[in-house]
Parts: C-alpha cells; structure tokens; sequence
C-alpha cells in the first residue's frame, strides 16, 4: 500500500462517516438495524455513489429483455441486500447466534461431511451473494473446519475493522498474495476447508461464460482443488423473504478436470441462482469490465 493511500483524506472521512453509522444502527434491536441499514444503502448511499446506474448498465448488458419494473426492483433490492449483509457482519454474535442455526440443504451437504471425516481437504466457492458469511458462521458451528480467503481493501481505514469484524464469525483467514500463501497451503493440507469469492472481475484472468458475456474470471479455486485433491464445492447463502434469515445451499461438488472447465462449471452454478434470485447478487461490480463480449451461440443440433 502506497504512502498516498495510507494518508487518503477522503478514506478517512469516508470511514468515520461509516463508523458513526455502523455505531448508530448498534443501539437498535437486531430486527430493526437490518433492515433499516438495507434502507439506508438502498435509497440514500446507492444513488449517491452511482451503484443505481452500474446495476442497470449491467443488466442492460446481460439482460437487455428484463422487463422495467423488474429492473428498478432489482436497482432497489441489490443494495438493500448490501446494507443488510454489512450490518449483520458487524453485528458479532447476534448474527453468529442466528446463522449457527441454519439448516446445510442441498445435495453437496454427504460429500462434505464424508470430506470432514477424511480429513480431505475442501475448497468452497461462493460469491458475493445473499450473505456469504451466513454460509461460513454456520459450517463452523457444525464443527466444519472452515477458514477464507480475503482481500484486503484499498480503504485501509474500513480494512482494519472489517477484518476485525470478519475474524469474529470465524477464524483463519488468509489474505491474498504472498502473505498468506504459506499458511493457507498448510491450511489445506490439514484438512481444511477453504472458502473462496469466484465472482469479481480479474485481470489477465481467462474470459469465461457468465450470463452469455465474456467475464475475465480466475482459475484459482479449481487450481487449488486439483493441486490439493480437494473437493471443489459450490456453496450459498440465499437471503429469505423475513429479510433475516437464510437457507444455506450445499451444491454437488465439481468433478476434477481441467481448471477451465472447472470454473466455467462455477460460473453456470452462480448464474442459475442469480437467475432465482436476481436481486440478492452484488451487480455494482464491474463484472464484465473489459467489455463483456458476447458469446456465440451454441450451434444447432442437426
């Protein structure tokens, strides 16, 4: 991190303004800062920051045919759904108490256990949906040895809390690059199950399918699976229609192969829930950010 980043005055006062909210919401029950600061995120800090208009040139991009009125629902529900999501990670153990008692549904959940029981290493792929950390808070209170992958942000302000505040749900966590490899690999080895975000744009990443555009995407999580002879697991919280609660999705794993056809097997996984749930994935990122060409279509069958 540069010396300019680290004195970044606007970072400051972005993350004062951030605390001074984050503490605010605190003195309200649980049942109430939630969807309050989905509101707030939603209808003040969204058209503010322009996340309205990234998320209609977004679905406009991969979704041109959506239909206007399911496309300003999405505009409202997607940052609400963020506001949410950070105020129950920075609400500590009211949010572990909850997603502790979530119930794993899915057809993945025997392989997981059978790999716990083997001591088989894991890698869980998820995505900046619904509440990812939902998923992690409640495979731990099983006893899953689950640990993460993260990034550490450029507001190096917001980063020191929010660290904090994600350690909290459970430990270990590895940051990404070169300080973190070594304790992640031994991680794994150990048996771990490692989770993993798949959904961001990433530079010199290969261009994958996702929603019939060209996505840069990493091969990293399919790598490790292969390296490691780790199960490759997709793995998802889906946000509930109370708002609060979650139904934590356990997929099928990814049979090995090669790491492209690995991870465009992740991509399809996150794009069909997207599809059923549209308004409960981060469109705010740059996810097609070089273009997002589209693919051709599949030839006809003859």
């Amino acid at each position: 991190m540069s010396e300019k980043q680290e004195a970044n005055p606007r970072h400051w006062l972005q993350d004062r303004l951030f605390r001074a909210l984050i503490w605010a919401l605190k003195r309200l029950p649980y049942r109430i800062r939630v969807p309050l600061c989905g509101k707030i995120v939603s209808g003040v800090i969204a058209p503010l920051a322009g996340y309205r208009r990234r998320i209609r040139s977004n679905l406009a991009l991969v979704m041109p045919d959506l239909p206007k009125a399911e496309v300003e629902q999405i505009v409202r529900d997607v940052p609400d759904n963020v506001g949410r999501t950070l105020i129950e990670i920075y609400s500590g153990e009211e949010f572990i108490a909850r997603a502790a008692g979530l119930p794993l549904t899915g057809a993945g959940v025997v392989a997981l256990e059978e790999a716990r029981r083997a001591n088989r290493p894991v890698i869980l792929v998820t995505a900046h949906f619904g509440n990812y950390d939902a998923t992690r808070a409640a495979l731990i209170a099983r006893g899953f040895p689950v640990g993460a992958l993260y990034m550490n942000m450029s507001n190096r302000y917001f980063n020191e809390h929010y660290l904090r505040a994600i350690s909290t749900i459970g430990t270990p966590l590895f940051p990404r690059g070169r300080e973190g490899l070594g304790q992640m690999v031994k991680f794994l080895r150990q048996g771990g199950m490692l989770g993993m975000l798949i959904d961001q744009h990433m530079t010199r990443a290969p261009l994958l399918g996702f929603f019939g555009h060209e996505a840069q995407t990493a091969l990293s999580a399919a790598e490790l699976a292969l390296k490691y002879d780790a199960l490759c697991v997709p793995v998802y919280a889906v946000r509930q229609q109370d708002g609060l609660s979650f139904q934590v999705i356990v997929e099928d794993p990814i049979p090995h192969g090669d790491p492209v056809t690995m991870t465009q097997a992740l991509n399809d996984s996150l794009e069909a829930l997207v599809r059923r749930y549209p308004g409960q994935w981060f469109w705010i990122h740059k996810r097609w950010k070089h273009g997002g060409a589209r693919l051709p279509l599949p030839d006809a069958e003859t």
